[in-house]
This record gives structure tokens, C-alpha cells and sequence, in this order.
């Protein structure tokens, strides 16, 4: 039974690193492609000799998904509010850009959106200064401690 457990221990934990590899690998990827699309897209506005709101929406949009990438390489996590801030973003670029074409009712669904994803962002922020994780917590206890 020692034996079997300790393969499995060993099993995991390559497996659990294969993953991790993976995982940074695709970030690296994004983050590349990321700047690439910003490169071209600041590109076409040197080259238009104009910029248009959408096109600061959209170089908002590139920035937002590096710092959620630079944010989970310094951390190791990925706070669920990057992903709800990238959204309301989109929704807002979707909705000027569209504005022309779209009904009152799309035009209504699409500011509810973002309507609910500012509420969750709200929530999300209450929950996490109201009830902080435990690493959270101990961290603020020992700067607490150390201010003292």
C-alpha cells in the first residue's frame, strides 16, 4: 500500500507539473498574440492618421487581458473581476459601435448586461474586503502587526 501511494504521490505531481507547463505555455501564447493584435491595431491608427473611440476600446480591451495574464504569472491566481472588467468593456465597445443597428431592446439588453456585470463587480469586491480568504487575512494581520 506505501509503495502504490507513493507512485501515485509521484504520478501527480508530474502529471500536476505537465499541466502547469501547459497552462504557461498557452498564457505565453495569448500574451504573444495579444500584443501582436495591439501592435496592428495601433498600427492602423498611425496608418488612418485617426483614432476613433472603438479603437481605444479596443487597445483597453488588449491591455486588460495582459495585466489579467501579468496578474496570474505574479500571483499565481486570476481574480475573477479581470474577466467581468473585460466584458463590461466589450459590451460598451459592442454597444457604440453597433448603436446604428441595433433595437431598443438589444440596445436595453446590452446596457442590463453591463449593468448586472458592474453589480458583480461590486459584489465580488464586497465579498472579497468582507470576507477576505484566509491567506488574505493572515496577510493583513501581519502587516497590522508590523506597523505596530
Amino acid at each position: 500500500m506505501d509503495i502504490q501511494s507513493h507512485t501515485f504521490d509521484r504520478l501527480r505531481r508530474l502529471l500536476s507539473g505537465g499541466l502547469d507547463a501547459v497552462e504557461y505555455f498557452g498564457l505565453l501564447v495569448i500574451a504573444f498574440a495579444t500584443t501582436i493584435a495591439m501592435y496592428l491595431e495601433a498600427a492602423g491608427m498611425v496608418a488612418a492618421r485617426y483614432v476613433a473611440l472603438s479603437d481605444l476600446l479596443m487597445m483597453f480591451l488588449y491591455l486588460e487581458v495582459l495585466a489579467m495574464i501579468g496578474q496570474y504569472f505574479k500571483s499565481g491566481q486570476l481574480p475573477v473581476r479581470f474577466p467581468l472588467y473585460i466584458a463590461i468593456v466589450a459590451l460598451a465597445r459592442y454597444l457604440i459601435l453597433d448603436l446604428k443597428d441595433l433595437t431598443e431592446w438589444r440596445m436595453l439588453a446590452v446596457a442590463s448586461a453591463i449593468f448586472l456585470l458592474t453589480l458583480a463587480v461590486l459584489v465580488v469586491r464586497y465579498g472579497h474586503v468582507r470576507y477576505p480568504y484566509r491567506e488574505d487575512a493572515g496577510e493583513k494581520t501581519r502587516k497590522a502587526y508590523v506597523r505596530e
